[in-house]
């Protein structure tokens, strides 16, 4: 059955213990049988699937299961949960009024994906919500045209809280490899001898400028942590599977094998912005981080936050009141003059002599394949991305 972790290695976990909440494996068949009986709520998209597993693991303790109304408002409203704890986004079950017809508080559901049973929750809660003000607290805008609040809108009506019992993570074959619990990676940090280790958070390609940054966090720290969010994006983002290889050929390069391990990270994108920056350092947290890098415009979408609005959120807390140290990097680019990597802080040029590609500019080099200068990106992530780019023509 679930349990909770206290004794682990490293830094402790928000709220002082990992909640696991993925069944034993000689429990699984039986509590699959039992669960047959129950009422049943479709998870009805990837990003539940995610926070399922995220739960599975513990990478959302204290967390034990989607929100109660209770925390859900204390969340939305204040950036907490019910008991205080900092805590940035919801995380949430919806249900149609047909699947919550058939729930009844203290009883349990079952948790269905494609006919399966995945997950049992013990209900505790159910209750209907404002999606305009949860969009509008969380994401800072209801315009559906926001990812985030395209989701939210495309939600049932209802929200069922209570702790979970996971019984299959759908996705877990997914970059095995590359898929360390919260325990897991906490195990290979300490097997390191690293007491301070930095996790860059990235769904996207890392080209020069995260790789500086990156380095840059690596001077002050024993170990780095590429941890890439593999757990769904949006439809023209870049696929996980072409981003894993850019990693991979980036660590086989250009990074010291001994103080950096790639190790993915199963959440679905929010999209959230500001909110979502303090939630995937918590999360960090969690996987045994001690530093987290925090750069432009971080989890953000269009033009819905401003440039470093994701920093300035982190000054909303009390200092150590997070747990985990956010490092604050300002945009970086190759400057021709100094002849190396810089940002406004280091570099006295003007943009004359920086090499700056816009999205667009890069996408359509990359579908004519053209390999965008070294100074913008490594040749070997190049000739993957126009691989991927002149397969999608």
């Amino acid at each position: 059955m679930p349990f909770t972790q206290k004794d682990v290695p490293g830094n402790a976990p928000h709220g002082g213990a990992l909640e696991i909440r993925m069944a034993g494996q000689d429990e699984i068949a039986a509590l699959t049988k039992e669960a047959e009986s129950y009422p049943t709520i479709e998870a009805k998209s990837r990003r539940v699937l995610s926070d399922l597993e995220l739960l599975a693991v513990g990478a959302v303790s204290p967390n034990r299961g989607f929100m109660t109304n209770d925390d859900y408002t204390s969340v939305v409203e204040e950036m907490r949960l019910a008991n205080g704890l900092p805590w940035a986004l919801p995380i949430t079950l919806s249900a149609t009024d047909q699947e919550v017809a058939n729930l009844e508080a203290g009883k349990r559901a079952a948790i269905v994906h494609e006919g399966e049973i995945v997950a049992t929750i013990d209900v505790a809660d159910v209750y209907t919500y404002d999606v305009s003000n949860e969009a509008l607290k969380t994401y800072k805008t209801d315009d559906k045209e926001h990812p985030g609040v395209a989701y939210l809108y495309s939600q049932a009506p209802n929200y069922v809280g209570g702790e979970v019992t996971v019984l299959r993570n759908v996705f877990s074959h997914e970059f095995e490899n590359y898929r360390r619990t919260p325990l897991q990676l906490r195990e290979y940090i300490a097997d390191n001898g690293w007491k301070t280790v930095v996790a860059f958070q990235t769904r996207n390609p890392i080209h020069r400028a995260h790789e500086y940054l990156t380095k840059c966090a690596l001077e002050i720290t024993e170990g780095l942590v590429i941890h890439p969010l593999v757990g769904g994006t949006k439809g023209d983002d870049i696929p996980a599977e072409t981003r894993m290889k850019c990693y991979e050929v980036l660590m086989e390069n250009y990074y010291p094998q001994n103080r950096v391990v790639l190790s993915v990270f199963p959440a679905a994108m929010r999209y959230a912005g500001p909110r979502e920056a303090i939630w995937h350092a918590l999360l960090r947290k969690n996987y045994g981080i001690t530093h987290f890098i925090v750069g432009r415009d971080h989890a953000g979408v269009g033009d819905y936050y401003g440039t470093y609005e994701a920093q300035e959120m982190f000054d909303q807390f009390e200092p150590g009141e997070l747990g985990i140290e956010p490092l604050k990097f300002e945009h970086s680019f190759w400057c021709n003059k100094c002849e190396g990597m810089g940002s406004d802080k280091t570099c006295p040029h003007g943009k004359e002599d920086r090499v700056f590609l816009s999205g667009t500019q890069v996408r359509q080099m990359l579908q004519d394949g053209i390999e965008p200068p070294q100074e913008f990106s490594r040749p070997e992530v190049a000739r993957i991305l126009i691989a991927d780019a002149q397969g999608k023509a």
